[in-house]
């Protein structure tokens, strides 16, 4: 099938992501992966490639609001990795050493974050990493792989009637957010995409943005008073769609805002003591 490819020619970054790429295009639909790496800190993340994909809401339709339309063919050139799950508490703890969520568990989404909160998580993690490979995703990164193939209103189809075996809304969730993990994960393997918690992307919010940002890898409006959100939460059920853009001040707090975590770096290499332990397991030198 690849007979023609110069291997020789392709980017190194390519040939490091084509496995992955290659295996996640093999998987079958819907079914539950595990993470494709777990960072330093014990985060999982899922391998996400390049793609096309057609965002936000079709102008005819009577589902949406204008600032999701018009829907527009949008191409995403870099591969990268998005978290498996909306960032815990436990993970939260780990790098800023104290708790603001309202509803407190350690596998619980961390919440009460602003977007600047948010990105002094980021800032501490790369630094404690040794990269700049963290951040929020984009608007069109984040419905990229929440839709995962999909071009449907949900991942899962146009009908509602399965979100409650995907996300935690107000239908189901008795008033708080649970745990992350506990519902079923899109095609792609990502949990809680839907429901939970509002989830910061890295954009600046612009509710005309669709009829003006570019068709490769936007980035949002350049300047704005808020910035966006993405994926609904645990207060909501009609909002808990794939193409729905949420907004607010980046220094708001409240008890369903949460993120996810992309990656878009090198990844950093085993520990030695790993490397070794993994030679002397295969029958290598040490």
């Amino acid at each position: 099938m690849f007979k023609n490819i110069s291997l020789p020619a392709l980017p190194v970054a390519f040939l490091a992501f084509f496995p992955l790429a290659l295996a996640l295009t093999c998987a079958p639909s819907g079914a539950a992966r595990a993470a494709d790496w777990v960072n330093g800190i014990g985060m999982e993340f899922i391998f996400i490639p390049a793609g096309s994909f057609i965002m936000g809401t079709d102008p005819d339709s009577d589902i949406g609001f204008p600032k999701e339309k018009p829907a527009r063919k949008i191409e995403i050139t870099r591969p990268f990795y998005l978290g498996k799950y909306p960032v815990t508490q436990k993970e939260w703890i780990a790098v800023m050493g104290d708790n603001p969520s309202f509803f407190q568990g350690d596998d619980r989404p961390v919440e009460m974050v602003s977007w600047d909160d948010a990105n002094s998580f980021i800032d501490k993690l790369n630094q404690r990493e040794k990269t700049q490979g963290y951040r929020l995703p984009t608007e069109a990164e984040w419905e990229f792989s929440a839709r995962a193939g999909s071009t449907t209103v949900y991942f899962f189809g146009d009908s509602p009637t399965l979100l409650s075996q995907y996300a935690w809304h107000s239908d189901n969730s008795d008033g708080e957010t649970h745990p992350v993990g506990e519902k079923d994960p899109n095609p792609w393997g990502l949990y809680d995409i839907l429901g939970n918690v509002w989830e910061w992307a890295g954009d600046w919010y612009d509710a005309d943005y669709y009829q003006k940002g570019p068709p490769r890898d936007p980035l949002g409006p350049a300047s704005g008073s808020s910035r966006a959100q993405r994926g609904c939460s645990w207060k909501y059920s009609n909002l808990c769609r794939s193409a729905y853009r949420g907004f607010d001040s980046p220094d708001a707090r409240v008890n369903d805002y949460g993120f996810r975590l992309l990656f878009a770096g090198e990844r950093p290499s085993p520990p030695l003591e790993t490397k070794r332990s993994r030679l002397r397991k295969n029958g290598g030198d040490s």
